[in-house]
């Protein structure tokens, strides 16, 4: 898999993050990273924080179902955008950041469902 460079996350234009998305499984249409957030993240970073409440501990099972739906809701509502290394927009289903910093050791990851069969290409992954 080549490198996919840095992409950007984006709400109306201004910059919230930033990711290499590391991790791609392109059959899946799933791609993942490390979270490095820009001037906007504060934007944003209340709407997140509501899926590390309703699901406390990474990966694990869901605490508070009402807050995921309300995070879903008010993630949608975002309407971000993900750009690639050349500045094209990216399409993707859902852009989703995994804000856990608040935790003694916690990261912020970001993870992107990409059904752009052209993104797919320029990162010549093989699927």
């Amino acid at each position: 898999m080549s490198p996919a460079g840095r992409h950007t996350v984006k709400l109306h234009g201004i910059a919230v993050g930033y990711s290499d998305l590391e991790k791609a499984d392109p059959v899946a249409g799933i791609a993942r990273g490390r979270f490095r957030p820009g001037v906007g993240y504060d934007l944003v970073q209340p709407v997140f924080r509501l899926f590390s409440e309703a699901v406390p501990v990474p990966g694990g099972p869901v605490g508070d179902e009402a807050m995921l739906a309300r995070y879903h809701r008010s993630r949608d509502a975002l309407a971000l955008t993900l750009e690639d290394d050349a500045g094209r927009v990216v399409s993707t289903s859902a852009i989703h950041i995994c804000d856990y910093s608040h935790l003694p050791k916690g990261t912020i990851d970001l993870e992107v469902l990409i059904g752009d069969r052209a993104y797919w290409s320029r990162r010549d992954v093989q699927a």
